[in-house]
């Protein structure tokens, strides 16, 4: 009897794990695919003065979703998502604006990126010079 019920939970836990992630394109609202078929975007944006992440105090952190939309607490999370996706996800392809004006003063300020971009972890550390200078790179990304 033991083994029959050992056989029965093992069946049952193996149709749950094969069929569980089938389920939710059931759930998908007509015209739209199912969150299940997009690779996951989630990161986490921070902003702090210092010269390295080490040994700045993050004084801002953001959450940037964009898989299958646009989300989190990032204030501008579309054109962000927009811009990454522009140059598929590689933050040193971001370029500075062109036409901004920015001062010489050194006030150094580091941004850090943490997360997944379709599918793949992420791990980013940038420092400028200064806030307008961060400001003008990645002007959708950095911009929070």
């Amino acid at each position: 009897m033991r083994t029959t019920a050992r056989w029965a939970t093992t069946v049952g836990l193996t149709a749950t794990a094969v069929c569980g992630p089938l389920t939710g394109a059931a759930l998908a609202e007509p015209g739209q695919a199912p969150a299940a078929l997009y690779a996951p975007s989630a990161l986490v944006l921070t902003v702090g003065h210092g010269e390295s992440a080490i040994s700045a105090t993050p004084e801002r952190a953001v959450t940037l979703t964009c898989a299958p939309r646009p989300a989190g607490t990032h204030p501008a999370a579309a054109e962000a998502c927009a811009e990454l996706r522009g140059v598929s996800g590689d933050f040193d392809a971001l370029t500075a604006t062109e036409g901004v004006m920015c001062t010489k003063q050194y006030d150094p300020v580091v941004v850090t990126v943490d997360g997944v971009w379709q599918g793949q972890r992420v791990s980013y550390e940038r420092t400028f010079s200064n806030d307008c200078m961060k400001n003008a790179y990645g002007t959708g990304v950095f911009s929070f």
